[in-house]
């Protein structure tokens, strides 16, 4: 069956009940990606890039597309050159909506049964660091798409929103949840019970994104940012990004204690010695990731 999530932009809805068939199958018979462009990029090839690549439908997230993102994710997992991944779609829409059409008739029974959107959060379990950089439309999905990734990154004119309640229903990919955790909830009720949508200006005042780039900038500073995370120890970073994705999870105390686990861990590592060795020394350091 067919999964996705999401709301098309009103003015272009038709673009988005896109056909149902092209979702069932995903990939070429040569095997490439038919619905991303994936590559590695930075001076050193250290940053994985994705970029959602469904032009004529804004980059609706169809099924077939979130399968091939988390295909992609975990071929950057196992690579022990990528230390960071970067998310993009194109500059009118980083995602945009989804095919509502193949979700009209689906009933609470499928929905509830076959656990629908749950293959979505492979997003956010990834270890390595994962940075969306938001061009254009990011609504519904495409907004939730966003927020499972650790860093968002937006272009300036970049607009967010989850206009679920205008079809009749309710974000069902962690809208509620990391929205809310993210911009409050005066601001989350606001945009989940109206549909409205925030500028990137409203977004970066609110706490949703941490930089706004121009939009002919905003990838290459979203690599940038890559490359900086990719020169740490990917070890010493899969800590910390689990350090911190647990302060939304656990109690002052219990992350109190998680982060001195982790903190003493880090002394069971060979790149903190050498961090610490290389500050020492005056030198930079040389991180082996061990």
């Amino acid at each position: 069956s067919v999964l996705f999530c999401g709301v098309s932009v009103s003015t272009n809805q038709h673009v988005a009940l896109s056909s149902y068939h092209q979702c069932l199958f995903p990939l070429h018979a040569g095997g490439q990606y038919e619905y991303i462009l994936v590559e590695k990029r930075g001076e050193k090839n250290n940053v994985g890039f994705i970029q959602l690549n469904r032009p004529k439908a804004l980059n609706a997230l169809c099924d077939g597309l979130m399968r091939e993102v988390g295909q992609a994710l975990d071929a950057f997992e196992v690579d022990s050159d990528v230390g960071a991944i970067v998310i993009t779609g194109s500059d009118r829409a980083f995602a945009a909506g989804a095919d509502i059409k193949e979700m009209q008739n689906r009933t609470f029974q499928e929905c509830y049964g076959g656990n629908f959107l749950a293959h979505w959060n492979r997003v956010s379990t990834v270890k390595k660091p994962v940075i969306a950089a938001v061009n254009g439309f990011a609504l519904g999905g495409g907004c939730e798409l966003a927020m499972m990734c650790d860093i968002i990154y937006a272009g300036e004119k970049a607009q967010f929103g989850q206009p679920e309640i205008l079809l009749g229903t309710i974000p069902g990919a962690g809208g509620t949840q990391r929205l809310t955790r993210a911009v409050g909830k005066s601001l989350a009720m606001e945009m989940v019970l109206t549909g409205d949508r925030i500028s990137a200006q409203e977004a970066k005042q609110s706490g949703l994104v941490s930089k706004i780039c121009p939009v002919d900038q905003l990838v290459s500073e979203a690599v940038k940012c890559g490359e900086k995370i990719a020169s740490n120890s990917k070890l010493v970073s899969a800590m910390a990004k689990e350090a911190v994705n647990a302060a939304f999870e656990l109690t002052l105390a219990e992350g109190n204690r998680l982060e001195k686990r982790l903190f003493h861990a880090t002394f069971a590592t060979d790149d903190r010695k050498e961090g610490m060795t290389a500050f020492v020394e005056k030198r930079k350091a040389s991180f082996q990731d061990k």
